[in-house]
């Protein structure tokens, strides 16, 4: 495994195979900070012959970021990248327009895993296959989220079918003469994604 390509690539959202690069992430945190809680109990009762020491207490606190990085883990274990067939099947229709990947957007009620998107000028597409969610309510709780983050006059639509999504994408081509309200609307669908 290489751990350097690894571990830069973690941090990147909105870009290809985000979501399986950050759930190898999470997982080795994940392993590490248990670890490390583990050591210190051990290193406690091996140098004190008990477990009522210093060192079990710094242990049972360091518990609370490996729980916290656990819950992160579990999180994007539910998830999996756009695939790689479907991912060069949308690369040739998106060419030149301003692409996020493997973006999971959550609301009180349902998650919503939006395995791309692609953003020209007012206009934000999204491709999500499964049929047990509902395209017309992601793309309401991303019309939402734009408006309360004072991107108003935009236009969100979802697919769950891979060929409408490519035909759309077709149409979309062209030149972006507002690169301002294109970037502004990536930025907050980055920072509404888990």
């Amino acid at each position: 495994m290489d751990f350097k390509r690894l571990f830069t690539t973690s941090g990147a959202k909105g870009k290809k195979n985000y979501i399986n690069s950050q759930k190898k992430y999470e997982i080795i945190r994940t392993a590490i900070y248990f670890f490390i809680s583990l050591s210190l109990f051990a290193a406690g009762i091996a140098s004190t012959g008990t477990r009522n020491n210093l060192l079990t207490i710094v242990a049972v606190l360091g518990c609370l970021p490996a729980s916290k990085s656990l819950v992160s883990a579990i999180m994007y274990g539910k998830y999996k990248s756009l695939s790689e067939g479907d991912a060069e099947t949308i690369e040739a229709a998106a060419e030149g327009l301003t692409c996020l990947y493997d973006l999971v957007f959550t609301t009180r009620e349902k998650t919503y895993p939006v395995l791309h998107m692609a953003v020209c000028e007012n206009t934000v597409i999204g491709y999500m296959p499964g049929e047990k969610l509902s395209d017309a309510d992601c793309a309401a709780h991303l019309t939402t989220c734009l408006k309360v983050d004072g991107c108003t006059g935009i236009t969100v639509k979802i697919f769950k079918d891979i060929r409408k999504y490519t035909a759309r994408l077709g149409q979309l081509k062209g030149p972006a003469d507002t690169e301002k309200i294109t970037q502004g609307i990536v930025v907050t669908l980055k920072s509404i994604a888990l």
